[in-house]
């Protein structure tokens, strides 16, 4: 009995040792604050209008567009039309009220017809830009790029498979109307310069979705919600929903703190809202599966589950800081 006493007592303390070597190390190899890496070529588009090669502007700058809209896309020439005909659609329809917009397609590295199809939309309308990325950055690696490269008074990003109609921005519109008191498309300026999130969210979705998915895959599902609800990130039930819309201000506050590129950015993008006190809110939006997503069921769940559990352990043992803006 004394034995297995002493036998588990060295297990603990052994486990206890290696976690603290262990944080040890992570801390001293970790950079507390990102470092945005971008191509001297992806600082610049291409018009196709004109043949010639423009500079990107700054987020820093000022806005120049009531909206801008950011799309990450990656090997998407099958599903980014179709999302960029409704999306251009309802926005031409808002600008005969005097609303100003622009699109920046990202494509994260893609190796199919993705640019190509975007600078053929280019070619046809006037507010649309394509930041074209040497190599594949993940999907926050493209958000975030695209949103340093927004002109509007507020950003929304969207995912390029449309699964989410943009008559629904309204509702985020709304949402944001409400928090500030005001509107972008009367006062922009006001708008740009103050702070807030809205999230488009499928949790209302939950029990008709839930009906149609296997036992493995809820319980990866469940998982991760778990892990986001441990982490801190409590308030919203849908952190992962690619539609979501952001002041200018909030953007840099955010996206220039942001450490994770791939899929589990969302959280950590709220997490340092969170910690900054930008207002966040989440509002339910119409969605539809679209077949062709790149998210693997078991292996994109299990990046993500290890890319929370990262973020979480490196903030909590002070590997990663939140850089603060001046302003913020």
């Amino acid at each position: 009995m004394i034995q297995l006493y002493y036998l588990v007592l060295y297990t603990i303390l052994f486990a206890i040792t290696c976690i603290i070597v262990f944080s040890i190390i992570l801390f001293v190899i970790t950079k507390p604050y990102p470092e945005i890496m971008q191509d001297e070529k992806e600082k610049y588009f291409f018009n196709p209008k004109t043949k010639s090669i423009e500079a990107f502007p700054s987020l820093y700058e000022k806005w120049s567009v009531h909206l801008s809209v950011v799309i990450p896309a990656y090997n998407e020439e099958q599903r980014l039309p179709v999302m960029l005909d409704e999306c251009l659609e309802y926005l031409a329809k808002r600008s005969k009220n005097g609303h100003t917009y622009e699109l920046i397609i990202v494509s994260d590295g893609s190796s199919d017809k993705t640019v190509d199809i975007a600078h053929t939309y280019a070619l046809k309308y006037d507010n649309i830009r394509v930041l074209n990325l040497i190599k594949n950055r993940g999907k926050g690696g493209a958000v975030r790029l695209g949103i340093l490269s927004a002109r509007g008074s507020v950003i929304l990003f969207a995912d390029a498979d449309g699964a989410t109609k943009f008559k629904d921005l309204e509702k985020l519109d709304d949402s944001l109307r409400n928090i500030l008191g005001f509107d972008y498309t009367d006062k922009p300026n006001e708008v740009s310069s103050s702070h807030a999130i809205v999230c488009g969210s499928r949790a209302h979705l939950g029990e008709e979705e839930t009906a149609k998915r296997t036992f493995f895959r809820l319980f990866l599902m469940h998982g991760f919600h778990f892990l986001v609800w441990f982490w801190g990130v409590r308030d919203i039930r849908d952190t992962q929903c690619g539609f979501k819309l952001i002041t200018r201000e909030s953007a840099r506050a955010v996206f220039q703190a942001l450490h994770v590129e791939r899929w589990a950015f969302d959280v950590e993008m709220l997490y340092i809202a969170k910690v900054l006190n930008i207002p966040i809110t989440e509002i339910p939006v119409n969605w539809t599966e679209i077949e062709g997503s790149k998210i693997v069921p078991f292996w994109s769940w299990l990046q993500m589950g290890k890319d929370i559990f990262f973020i979480w352990y490196k903030y909590k043992i002070g590997a990663w800081k939140i850089k603060r803006s001046k302003q913020t």
